[in-house]
């Protein structure tokens, strides 16, 4: 059984969250510099058998694309070529910031550490992870 991993792609960071093999928890991963998400995907896909993976695609609140896909859509394009067999899939990711922000203070997150953007990128990636298994869980 594949893994389900999910991308938060940031024009500085991307935040990186995966399921357990049975897909049943979304959990952090970690957040790389994005000059070195190839590198990393490219290791990271030889260690675990991923089976999709989802990335977060920002829209307005009128439901049109953010400013963010100008340097999210050619991700994509790279991503489709480079891994031409791995399935992916867009996933809205609105608020997904604003809840990771909301998230850490809930969880006793000190303010020094809840400003680290590094950490509100992964806990994005794990909110939109979590929010496609939810919302597989109503498909069934």
């Amino acid at each position: 059984m594949g893994r389900i991993l999910s991308i938060d792609y940031g024009n500085k960071r991307v935040g990186l969250a995966v399921t357990d093999p049975l897909k049943i928890i979304a959990t952090r991963l970690t957040t790389v510099a994005t000059n070195d998400i190839w590198d990393y995907l490219t290791d990271y896909f030889k260690r675990e058998e991923v089976e999709l993976v989802l990335v977060g695609y920002p829209k307005q609140l009128n439901n049109e694309p953010s400013e963010a896909i100008r340097y999210i859509n050619p991700f994509l394009k790279k991503f489709q070529l480079v891994y031409v067999d791995m399935p992916l899939k867009l996933m809205d990711e609105r608020f997904t910031s604003k809840m990771a922000f909301q998230t850490m203070i809930d969880a006793g997150v000190k303010k020094k550490d809840r400003q680290n953007k590094a950490t509100i990128d992964g806990v994005s990636a794990t909110i939109i992870l979590q929010s496609y298994l939810e919302e597989q869980k109503y498909l069934k």
